[in-house]
């Protein structure tokens, strides 16, 4: 995402950002990951404290492309560690926003990727392959939908039904 910052965006873009057609997410993510920028074309997923879809997903090829997990916001359990954040970064993943938890902060913290989340906790998610991909979801206070494009550095989220440039 080199020079692409989201305030300089966000500026180049007012008309779209007005329109509604960039949006920018909620500041409650966290930043995780060396990646502390990333963009890419939007995959979805749709799970409640199960991570077994998520990794499915995160082990086929990435191509530069950013996973948004809908967790339903849970805190309960993590639906991203450090073995999928790996797994991500070797598939060509250019980041992951997890709406809800992750676990191993500091493998995630120590792999080349960008990582979102709402917070941190030990426990593990359920294994039951319960959720959706590739279906529209709400994740910080906005509508998100597969082939969207978003945008990540350390001022915030955006998010855009087309490609951007500033």
């Amino acid at each position: 995402m080199a020079g692409l910052a989201t305030a300089e965006i966000s500026d180049a873009n007012a008309a779209h950002v007005a329109s509604g057609d960039v949006r920018v997410m909620h500041p409650v993510f966290k930043v995780y990951g060396q990646s502390t920028a990333f963009s890419g074309p939007i995959v979805t997923v749709k799970v409640f404290e199960d991570n077994v879809l998520v990794r499915e997903i995160l082990e086929t090829k990435g191509e530069g492309r950013v996973l948004v997990v809908d967790g339903g916001g849970s805190l309960r359990c993590a639906l991203l560690g450090g073995n999928l954040a790996q797994i991500a970064h070797n598939m060509g993943w250019a980041g992951i926003v997890v709406n809800g938890c992750i676990r191993d902060v500091d493998e995630i913290n120590a792999c080349d990727i960008g990582v979102r989340a709402l917070a941190s906790h030990p426990l593990r998610s359920n294994k039951k392959r319960t959720g959706e991909k590739n279906v529209p979801v709400y994740v910080g206070g906005t509508f998100i939908r597969e082939g969207e494009w978003l945008y990540a550095d350390n001022d915030g989220i955006l998010v855009s039904k087309f490609e951007l440039s500033t």
